[in-house]
Formats: C-alpha cells, structure tokens, sequence
C-alpha cells in the first residue's frame, strides 16, 4: 500500500511517527462489533486512541488495535504502521498484541477496510 512518491508531513502524521516500534497502552471507544455513531458502520477490528494526545481534529490520535476479534475497553501493543490519509489531516496508528506479530501491508488494508477507502490512504512503516 505504499505509494510512490514522497509523503506530505502532514500534522497529524508528525504526532504519529514517534509511536512507530513502540509500545502503545489504548482505550478502545469503538470495540470490535460495535457500530460507528453516526455513520452507522460496524467495526471489524477494536478502535479507539492513544490518551493524553492532541491530533489536528480536536480529539485523541486514533488506533486500530489489530489482533482480538471480542470487544475490548483496553489494549496495550506495539505500533507496527501508520494509515496516513491523503485526503484528510486524521492518521490513524496501528497495534499489534506484541511486536512478534507482523502483518503485511495487504493484511493491514483487508483489516481496516471497513472503515478506510482504498488509495484514500498509504501504509506508513520504519
């Protein structure tokens, strides 16, 4: 999911960077099954934040939390990648349970695509 070309520093993709091959505590706001508020869509992974961060739209910067397919209010994992969205300044960091998990860019995009629209965004990664 890479794209060619160089990736605009956006703001939102400056805050998120440092968390790249770190470890990451969440709250999930948006458990796996729960639908979005407004928009009506259900969740196919956990979603939630990372607390005490300011991203560009006024609220936490935003996680999907890869890996458990229950409801959690929690999580704590390794940051393996970053969907930076082209279109609009809101990345989005992705969890792992444990930095031996790995993923490739194909399965990060089939885990996220009920929320994120293909070349709306590329796959951020060290």
């Amino acid at each position: 999911m890479t794209g060619p070309g160089p990736i605009e520093e956006s703001e939102s993709l400056r805050l998120a960077r440092p968390f790249l091959g770190r470890t990451v505590d969440l709250t999930i706001d948006r458990p796996y099954g729960s639908r979005h508020p407004t928009c009506g869509f259900l969740y196919l992974a956990n979603y939630g934040y990372v607390p005490g961060t300011l991203a560009p739209d006024g609220e936490e910067l935003d996680a999907y939390y890869l890996g458990p397919v229950e409801p959690m209010t929690s999580a704590h994992g390794a940051c393996i990648a970053i969907i930076h969205r082209l279109h609009d300044d809101d990345d989005k960091l992705v969890v792992v349970p444990n930095h031996a998990t790995t993923l490739d860019d194909a399965a990060i995009a089939a885990a996220v695509e009920f929320q994120e629209t293909p070349r709306h965004y590329v796959i951020i990664r060290h």
